[in-house]
Order: structure tokens, then C-alpha cells, then sequence
């Protein structure tokens, strides 16, 4: 083994009220208490789009869920030291012109901390599907 190689386990830990804010927040596009975490200074990477700053990211949010009904469940969560955590959940999704036509997309945040108290969020990283794009969009 490499004397470099640095590993680190992931502990399934219960979800923090923050993490199920922030997904409310995406879900009703209600950002004041779910954004709180993210700042000015906060990376979001989701799939191949970069957005920077916490009013980009709202827009972002808007742009692609305002046309749909959805709900995230989390179904699992770690942390991962390092102000590392890690969730996996599943989206239920409709577009509103269209509700009778659920999708349902597994989807994956890896938040990484720039502070724990309050919880400030530095970058966020988002993957998400597989999916058929043109059932929802």
C-alpha cells in the first residue's frame, strides 16, 4: 500500500434537520430556511453545470423544477470526516402539465463543509438519475 494513500470510512449517521430543509426547500422553491447553509462563495456542481454563489443556485433550482411536481427522500446518510457528507435519496417527479406520469430518479449530494457551526456549505456535488430526461423536461 502507498505510505501516501489516505482512507476514509463513511458513517451512516441520522439525517440533520438541515439536509431535510435543504430538500424541502428544492422541493416547494421556499429557499430562505433550506438555503441558509449555502453563502455567496458555495460551488454547486450538478452533473455537467457549475453554478457559483447561493442566488445562482436558487435560479438553477427554479429553472429546472419549477415545471414539476417533486419530492426528495433521503434514504440514507453519512458523514465522512473532513466536513464530508454524503446522501443518497430518490426523486418522485411529475410535470405539472402532465401529474399522472410519475418518474422516480435516485439522485446522490456530496456536500462538502466549510463550516459545522452554523453549517456553511463550500461545495456541492449532485448526480442524478439514470433517468428519462424527456419523461419530465
Amino acid at each position: 500500500m502507498n505510505d501516501t494513500a489516505h482512507v476514509t470510512t463513511a458513517h451512516a449517521t441520522p439525517v440533520p434537520a438541515w439536509v431535510l430543509k435543504f430538500m424541502d426547500a428544492i422541493d416547494t422553491l421556499e429557499f430562505d430556511e433550506g438555503f441558509a447553509p449555502l453563502t455567496e462563495d458555495t460551488d454547486m456542481f450538478f452533473g455537467t453545470a457549475h453554478v457559483h454563489g447561493v442566488e445562482a443556485i436558487k435560479a438553477f433550482f427554479v429553472k429546472i423544477d419549477e415545471p414539476l411536481i417533486i419530492a426528495h427522500e433521503v434514504l440514507e446518510f453519512w458523514t465522512a470526516g473532513d466536513g464530508v457528507r454524503l446522501l443518497r435519496g430518490e426523486a418522485t417527479m411529475a410535470r405539472k402539465t402532465d401529474p399522472d406520469h410519475v418518474v422516480r430518479a435516485p439522485f446522490m449530494h456530496i456536500f462538502y463543509l466549510a463550516d459545522e457551526e452554523p453549517v456553511r456549505i463550500r461545495e456541492l456535488r449532485i448526480t442524478a438519475g439514470p433517468l428519462q430526461t424527456d419523461a419530465v423536461m
